[in-house]
């Protein structure tokens, strides 16, 4: 069983990502060191609490898009924390779930900017790609902001992930339109594309 830690600064809240078929046993152990622990949804969240501390224990996302699998291992960061050597969420993966969060009350952007301004020469932008290729106009419309806002930093993003993803975006052009009416919304926000489903007569997919 592996494991990797992000520990928010000056908070009690600590986020502990696992594989889903781990996360029982990740549960087990803290129950066996005196945490109270519940399963808050089974696609991907459970939480240990001990006094005023609490332990997230993440294995997907919200949205199910972003399931933690082999990969976030094989591609964290390694660092001592306290005395201690801890898996760092890799920076492909903090951006690939933080692309699909636009909600009313949180909306990614923001980190997703700082993120690729910071690491940028660094990013396995290749990896990053797969992991966005079901969202590939997301992604396009995340660095596209990210040009729109960093204007001197537009060069830390290959200059061919930008050719590719808009060269999609002009063969689109020229493809027919869905004909069945489907509704993305929902991936990026539960609660504002609601309407979209049970009024607007949309199929969520």
């Amino acid at each position: 069983m592996r494991h990797y830690a992000d520990i928010h600064r000056d908070t009690k809240d600590l986020d502990l990502f696992c594989k889903p078929g781990d996360h029982p046993r990740v549960l087990q152990v803290l129950q066996d060191a005196g945490y109270r622990t519940e399963i808050t949804d089974a696609t991907w969240l459970a939480k240990a609490f001990c006094d005023d501390h609490l332990i997230d224990i993440i294995f997907g996302s919200a949205n199910n898009a972003c399931p933690v699998d082999e990969s976030w291992f094989e591609h964290s960061v390694q660092v001592e924390i306290l005395g201690r050597k801890v898996s760092l969420m890799p920076a492909e993966e903090v951006l690939w779930t933080k692309m699909l969060v636009q909600d009313r009350h949180r909306f990614d952007g923001a980190d997703v900017n700082h993120i690729v301004r910071k690491w940028g020469p660094e990013l396995d932008w290749k990896r990053l790609l797969m992991r966005m290729e079901p969202y590939w106009e997301i992604f396009l419309s995340h660095l596209l902001q990210f040009r729109f806002i960093y204007p001197s930093e537009r060069n830390v993003v290959p200059e061919w992930l930008m050719k590719d993803l808009l060269s999609r975006v002009e063969t689109q052009l020229a493809a027919p339109v869905p004909v069945e009416a489907v509704c993305r919304g929902p991936l990026l926000s539960r609660t504002q594309y609601r309407i979209d489903i049970e009024e607007w007569g949309y199929r969520e997919r």
